[in-house]
């Protein structure tokens, strides 16, 4: 299957020269995770709630408002792009191999006429095929965990250190919680508006995981099928659910493992 035949044609676009708020208040309209960055309708960068949270909680920007920071400033610049003919398979292996959440599309002339997330390689893992592989086979055992005592700024730097976009947060083995880069991003811009400028470096560290996660996150087990887990990623939006045994987590099964699994049966 090509690409334009799963990719999304409504795309939600910011120009370089918006500020911060203006891409809160797309993403929080539109439901979506990052937008495609645009200078005179051309595609120049592309930015996320992962780079938000991350760029909020540096010292260098620590105590700039959203509205004061411009979305050059916070963009990814070097953006991957595939054309439209591409099979979906070699567009999976690019977004894996790069780290990357999704992928704008483009056709013969140049012009960006989609783009295409790992939700949407999600959709197409319902089905017979689905049915017949569990979570236990394709989930990411190796976890990075927070406790919901630790401070906000050490899981900003644990997320970006391992390149994840979300954390179980665990008490004594069990899960308590959830920890998103939307979560993150989110927390950072309440803080800035909420605390005056000068208490902003020495307050931002002490505010917890537990002040900030989602409690009762959606759990799935070791023997769900991946078509059952794909349905409820679709349902809730959510990138990944925690994998639980009793009370403790044995793992997680993320968008990407999906995606992976996607682009090891196509190809």
């Amino acid at each position: 299957m090509q690409i334009k035949n799963l990719m999304s044609e409504d795309i939600i676009t910011i120009d370089k020269d918006q500020n911060l708020s203006d891409a809160l208040k797309l993403l929080r309209k539109h439901n979506v995770s990052r937008l495609p960055v645009t200078n005179n309708k051309e595609l120049v960068g592309i930015i996320s709630e992962r780079d938000i949270a991350a760029k909020l909680g540096s010292s260098k920007y620590e105590s700039m408002p959203a509205s004061r920071l411009h979305i050059s400033s916070v963009m990814v610049k070097d953006v991957f792009t595939v054309p439209e003919t591409m099979q979906l398979d070699e567009v999976a292996k690019l977004m894996l191999d790069n780290g990357i959440g999704s992928v704008p599309v483009i056709d013969d002339d140049g012009k960006m006429v989609g783009i295409v997330s790992k939700a949407d390689f999600v959709t197409l893992a319902v089905g017979i095929a689905f049915d017949k592989i569990t979570v236990k086979e394709i989930m990411t055992k190796d976890l990075t965990v927070v406790s919901p005592t630790e401070r906000l700024v050490h899981a900003r730097r644990l997320m970006i250190e391992d390149h994840v976009g979300r954390l179980p947060v665990v008490e004594d083995g069990e899960l308590v919680g959830m920890l998103t880069s939307k979560d993150l991003m989110r927390a950072f811009i309440d803080f800035r508006k909420k605390v005056p400028e000068k208490y902003q470096k020495s307050q931002i560290k002490e505010v917890l995981v537990e002040y900030i996660m989602s409690s009762n996150p959606t759990v799935t087990s070791k023997d769900a099928t991946i078509s059952e887990v794909a349905k409820i990623m679709m349902e809730t939006g959510y990138n990944g659910l925690p994998v639980v045994e009793g009370n403790d987590v044995v793992g997680i099964i993320t968008q990407t493992d999906i995606l992976r699994l996607i682009e090891k049966l196509e190809s």
